[in-house]
C-alpha cells in the first residue's frame, strides 16, 4: 500500500503560469543570483568543493513500500556516486556514478543493456538511473519492457533523425542518465550548472499556487535535456524541477487474464484481443503477435508525455548553507520515492576510492 501523504507538496501541482509579458520581465540570472542567496551566498556556495550525504529512501514497487540506505559521495564538478543498501532484502549494495565520462557501476549492466531502467516499472531511487526487469505478473499482464523514465529526463537523443548525431551507445547513454540525475539534485543544492553537465537557464513565467508566487525557468542541457525550475518568489528557495517523458511502458489488458494488483504510474493501458486458443496454426500465432506489436507502437506513437516531477523540501541549515533535507519525485501526479538526508557534510574529505567500482 502507498503511504506517502503530502498536503502541502502536492497543492504545487496546481501552479497557474501567467505570461512574464504582464508586468516587467526578470531575468534567469537574477532569480539564479537570489536564489543562490538564499541558499547561502555566491562566496560560500562556490566555495563547495565536496559534500557528502547519508540517509534513506523509501521506494514504491508495486504495492509494497522497498527501504534503502544510501551514502553520496561527490566531488565537484565532475565526481559523484550513490551507493545503495536494501536492509529488507538479500542483495548486495549497488554503486552508481560518474567519474568524468566514466561510468561508475556495480554490479555492472547486463550485456548488451541499453539505457537501463530509469526510472523504472517503478524508478530507482534518488540519484539512480536503470533498472530490473518485469515481474512475473507484469509479463502475464502484457508489460512491455521499459525503462520507465528516471535517468531520462529529457527526449531522445537526436540520433536517430536523419542529419542529428550518431545515437549513442548503451555505456555513454548510462552515463548521462546519471548526469541528468546529478543535475536534478545539484539544482537543488546550488541553483547553477556544472561543467559535466553544463545547462542554459531562461525566464518563463511567473506561477501562482496556494503557497504564493514562484518563478518559473526553462533549464536546457546536452543531449535534448529539457526541463522547468521552479523557485518560490518569498524565499526564493527552489520548489520543484519538471520535465516530461515520453511513455515507454504499455499494459495490454486482455479478456480472460488478470491484471497486476498496481498500475506502475505512467503506464499506457490497452485493450488487446484474446490470444488464439491452444492448437492454434503457426500463422493464426504469428499474427497475432504482429497485432500485439501494432498495438504497443500505435500506443506509444500518439500518447502525450508523461509529467515527471521533482521536489525539494524541508531545508535545514548547513554551516551556513540552506540544503533540502527532503526530495519526493512524481511521476503522473503519483508519489513513487522520497528521499530523507540524515546527515550532509561540506567540504570534508573524500575518500577516491568511493569512485571506483568493486572488482
Amino acid at each position: 500500500m502507498r503511504v506517502f501523504g503530502y498536503p502541502v507538496v502536492v497543492a504545487a501541482l496546481s501552479v497557474t503560469l501567467y505570461s512574464t509579458l504582464q508586468g516587467q520581465a526578470l531575468d534567469a540570472a537574477q532569480v539564479l543570483a537570489a536564489t543562490r542567496e538564499a541558499l547561502g551566498g555566491e562566496k560560500k556556495l562556490s566555495g563547495v568543493k565536496t559534500f557528502t550525504a547519508t540517509g534513506r529512501t523509501r521506494q514504491v514497487r508495486g504495492n509494497n513500500l522497498v527501504p534503502i540506505e544510501f551514502e553520496i559521495t561527490c566531488e565537484l564538478p565532475d565526481k559523484f556516486v550513490r551507493i545503495d543498501e536494501f536492509p529488507a532484502q538479500d542483495t548486495d549494495q549497488t554503486r552508481l556514478g560518474f567519474k568524468g565520462d566514466e561510468l561508475i557501476q556495480f554490479p555492472p549492466p547486463p550485456s548488451g543493456a541499453g539505457r537501463g531502467r530509469a526510472g523504472e516499472s517503478a524508478p530507482p531511487p534518488a540519484g539512480r538511473a536503470g533498472g530490473g526487469p518485469p515481474s512475473n505478473s507484469d509479463r502475464a499482464a502484457g508489460v512491455a519492457p521499459a525503462n520507465a523514465g528516471r535517468g531520462a529526463g529529457s527526449a531522445p537523443p537526436e540520433g536517430g533523425r536523419t542529419g542529428g548525431p550518431p545515437p549513442l551507445g548503451p555505456a555513454q547513454q548510462r552515463v548521462v542518465n546519471v548526469k541528468q540525475d546529478f543535475v536534478r539534485l545539484t539544482l537543488g543544492m546550488f541553483a547553477t550548472s556544472f561543467p559535466s553537465y553544463p545547462l542554459t537557464f531562461k525566464y518563463l513565467a511567473q506561477g501562482e499556487a496556494p503557497e504564493g508566487k514562484a518563478d518559473i525557468l526553462d533549464v536546457a542541457g546536452p543531449v535534448n535535456f529539457s526541463a522547468r525550475f521552479v523557485v518560490q518568489r518569498d524565499t526564493h528557495l527552489p520548489v520543484m524541477l519538471m520535465w516530461q517523458v515520453p511513455p515507454t511502458t504499455v499494459m495490454l489488458r486482455i479478456p480472460g487474464q488478470p491484471m497486476p494488483g498496481s498500475v506502475p504510474p505512467g503506464a499506457l493501458v490497452v485493450d488487446a484481443p484474446a490470444p488464439p486458443p491452444a492448437g492454434a496454426s503457426q500463422d493464426d500465432r504469428t499474427q497475432y503477435a504482429a497485432t500485439i506489436a501494432n498495438l504497443r507502437r500505435q500506443a506509444l506513437t500518439e500518447a502525450k508525455p508523461i509529467d515527471y516531477r521533482m521536489y525539494y523540501a524541508a531545508f535545514r541549515d548547513v554551516d551556513g548553507f540552506k540544503v533540502p533535507f527532503r526530495i519526493r519525485r512524481a511521476i503522473a501526479g503519483e508519489t513513487i520515492e522520497e528521499t530523507t538526508f540524515d546527515r550532509i557534510r561540506i567540504n570534508t574529505r573524500v575518500d577516491p576510492r568511493k569512485f571506483e567500482a568493486p572488482k
